[in-house]
């Protein structure tokens, strides 16, 4: 006998205006949230919405900051009420800065998210210099003058 796929009972078709109704609800509000996050990194960080998408790690750190925060938190925070999670706020510009979760009060310690976290941290482009030891500068380079055209 062929093997053939066959759809759960619990799932409904694909084809079922409810369920994909309900995914294009999902898709917008996820969407919406993922904006306000990004607006309030922005406003935090001085760095455009645009230079944070290009980093690669949007979703990542807001997945990463409503699971350390807790909901009730992180509604506050990307809410239109970062005041009143000071420590929160802090907790952000820190993780898009360096990379690292500095840890919140009662929570888990500090840590690192990931290699590619900390390459593309924000204070390298701040610096105008790649994440030491994250790219090699190649054989020689120390005999040229650097690409900006200063001194060294």
């Amino acid at each position: 006998m062929p093997w053939t796929w066959r759809r759960h009972s619990d799932q409904p078709p694909e084809n079922d205006q409810s369920t994909q109704s309900t995914r294009c609800t999902q898709n917008d509000q996820e969407r919406s949230g993922e904006q306000d996050f990004v607006a309030l990194s922005a406003e935090l960080t001085g760095f455009t919405a645009e230079e944070l998408y290009a980093t690669g790690l949007v979703t990542e750190y807001r997945d990463l900051v409503a699971r350390e925060a807790g909901p009730d938190n992180y509604a506050r925070l990307v809410g239109g009420e970062p005041h009143t999670v000071p420590e929160l706020v802090r907790a952000l510009t820190r993780l898009w800065y360096t990379g690292s979760w500095p840890g919140l009060r009662g929570g888990a310690g500090p840590y690192l998210v990931s290699a590619r976290a900390y390459a593309g941290g924000l204070v390298w482009r701040a610096a105008g210099t790649p994440a030491p030891g994250t790219t090699a500068p190649g054989f020689g380079s120390w005999s040229a003058p650097p690409p900006d055209g200063t001194s060294r």
